[in-house]
C-alpha cells in the first residue's frame, strides 16, 4: 500500500541527498515519478545537496495543487509511481492534505523531506500538518553535529555574526561561513542553542580566531536584560 512518509531532521543531516538517492533508485528500476521543491538555496526548480548533487524539479508555488497536477499527468498517459517533495516545511497545510489525498486515492507513494522546526524552535505549518497526517515519520541516519561534537537538534539563524531568535519565519540563507549571504544558518545542540553559543561566539569567547570549535566548551548563560522598572504586568 502507498504511504505518506516524512523524513525530517535539522540542516546538514542529508535530507536532500537522501531524496536524490531515493529518486535515483526508483528511476533505475524503471519507475516514474515527480520531483518537487520550494525555495532551494541553489535556485528555482532544483533539488540540491551540499555534496554537490542536483536534479531538476517542479518549483512549488502557493497556487500549486498537487492533486490536480497528478491527475492531469495521469490523464495524459504518464505513469506516476512516486512523488518526492523536498523542502516540504515550506508547503502550506492545504498542500500537505493534497499530498495525503494523492496517497489515499491514487495509491502513489509520497516521500516528503524537510525541517521540522524553524530558528525559533517553532514548527513550520507544513511540517506540523505532515506530523499529523504522515503514515510514518523517519529521521535520516546521518546525524548533523553541533560545533561541540554533540548531535545537533536545532537550526540557528545568524545575522551579522550573531544568533537571532526574532524575525520572519522564512528567510532563505546559506550555511555558516558563507561570505555572500547576510543571513546564515548553523545547526546546534540544544545546550548551545539555549545559550546562544554559535561556533563564532565560541571563538570570540575563547579570544582566539584560530581555535577549533570542539576545543572549546564555554557555555555562559545569556546575560539577562537590565531592569527597566516594574510595569505591574507581563
Amino acid at each position: 500500500m502507498a504511504e505518506l512518509v516524512f523524513f525530517s531532521g535539522t540542516m546538514d543531516c542529508g535530507k536532500s541527498t537522501l531524496a536524490l538517492q531515493m529518486e535515483h533508485n526508483h528511476r533505475a528500476r524503471g519507475r516514474q515519478g515527480l520531483l518537487f521543491t520550494k525555495l532551494d538555496r541553489a535556485g528555482t526548480a532544483v533539488i540540491s545537496s551540499r555534496l554537490g548533487l542536483s536534479r531538476d524539479a517542479v518549483e512549488v508555488t502557493d497556487e500549486l495543487d498537487f492533486w490536480e497536477l497528478v491527475i492531469e499527468q495521469t490523464a495524459h498517459g504518464r505513469e506516476v509511481h512516486y512523488v518526492i517533495c523536498d523542502e516540504a516545511q515550506f508547503y502550506s497545510p492545504t498542500q500537505i492534505e493534497q499530498l495525503a489525498r494523492v496517497v489515499d486515492e491514487c495509491d502513489i507513494d509520497v516521500y516528503a523531506f524537510g525541517i521540522m522546526a524553524d530558528f525559533r524552535t517553532e514548527l513550520f505549518p507544513g511540517s506540523r500538518r505532515l506530523i499529523e497526517l504522515a503514515d510514518r515519520l523517519q529521521v535520516p541516519q546521518v546525524e548533523a553535529l553541533c560545533w561541540c561534537g554533540r548531535r545537533a537538534t536545532h537550526n540557528a539563524r545568524v545575522v551579522g555574526g550573531h544568533m537571532v531568535i526574532e524575525g520572519e519565519q522564512v528567510v532563505v540563507g546559506d550555511v555558516a561561513g558563507s561570505q555572500t549571504h547576510s543571513v546564515e544558518y548553523e545547526v546546534l545542540c540544544r545546550r548551545h542553542y539555549m545559550r546562544r553559543m554559535t561556533s563564532a561566539a565560541a571563538r570570540r569567547q575563547s579570544g582566539s580566531a584560530d581555535i577549533l570549535p570542539f576545543d572549546l566548551d564555554l557555555c555562559p548563560l545569556p546575560t539577562p536584560p537590565e531592569s527597566v522598572g516594574d510595569t505591574g504586568g507581563q
